[in-house]
């Protein structure tokens, strides 16, 4: 893998590090079961993603 190309894995790594931050503070905000339980549905497929783009390294 090139110097470049580790950089982009690196970067997609912390956005979705980011994304799954914000998921999880949303859903613990969030009064509406149906709404907090879609938003930690979003979390588990960045949580997803994050580790594809790890095994990657």
């Amino acid at each position: 893998m090139s110097p470049k190309e580790l950089l982009y894995i690196e970067d997609a790594l912390g956005h979705e590090e980011f994304f799954m931050t914000q998921c999880r503070e949303a859903a613990d905000r969030l009064q509406d079961e149906d709404l907090r339980g879609y938003v930690r549905q979003l979390c588990d497929r960045h949580r997803k993603v994050f580790g594809q783009f790890y095994n990657l390294v």
